[in-house]
């Protein structure tokens, strides 16, 4: 029988770990439970055990389970997001992990001020440059943010990456190292990176948010490819 409370227990004991080996608080990193295609009497499960935020893929996924759960913790957006679903997500979301050009921050802009609420990003940064990825390649990242900080109803505040697949967590570690540097280099605050397989090495590399769906919820059905936010 599957046992959330201990699930969440056993990930946070590993981020803790992490973040001593890293010489870093472990309250400096923020876990992220990764709910999509989760049912909610498991979400519901995870928040009474103290999951500080949840994540979904999908705006009309999250619009279902927002207004059946209300906001007993921050929500946040880490799939990928049409211009054309921005308005529900300005509604919906607290942050937004996505946010990868120029028209997609002005109308969230536009729909923020609409909702009247400010709303936290972070610019997605495709730090592989893989075709089939959304994100900002790292050579166009300062041009998109000198394009959007200004925006007054956006809160930009760090970047996020899903690396190139791999076959261990170590070798991610050049990629999660990467994001940090480009994160450094442009004077933000977050690093969102690192999903179930992998998110001790993301912290070791300095990932303040870290997405974690399975080692918290379980195996997940299968269901059509989309772009993976967190896992």
């Amino acid at each position: 029988m599957l046992d959330i409370r201990a699930n969440l227990r056993a990930v946070q004991e590993r981020v803790a770990a992490a973040c001593a080996r890293a010489n870093r608080r472990s309250g400096d990193v923020l876990l992220i439970g990764v709910s999509k295609t989760v049912e909610l009497e498991r979400i519901r499960l995870a928040v009474e055990a103290g999951v500080p935020a949840l994540g979904e893929n999908r705006v009309q996924e999250a619009k279902e389970k927002v207004e059946s759960l209300g906001r007993p913790v921050p929500w946040h957006l880490i799939g990928s997001l049409q211009t054309n679903k921005a308005r529900d997500a300005a509604r919906l979301f607290d942050w937004i992990q996505s946010v990868d050009r120029v028209d997609l921050a002005h109308e969230l802009d536009r729909r923020a001020h609409q909702a009247e609420r400010a709303l936290r990003v972070l610019v997605q940064v495709n730090i592989g440059e893989e075709a089939q990825k959304g994100g900002v390649h790292p050579a166009e990242l300062k041009r998109l943010l000198d394009a959007i900080t200004g925006l007054k109803y956006l809160e930009v505040r760090g970047l996020m990456c899903i690396p190139p697949a791999a076959d261990s967590a170590e070798a991610s570690r050049p990629w999660f190292r990467r994001l940090r540097e480009l994160r450094d280099a442009v004077g933000l605050e977050h690093c969102s990176m690192g999903m179930s397989g992998d998110f001790e090495v993301a912290i070791e590399e300095g990932a303040t948010m870290v997405r974690v769906g399975t080692a918290i919820f379980g195996p997940r059905p299968p269901r059509p490819a989309v772009t993976e936010g967190g896992a």
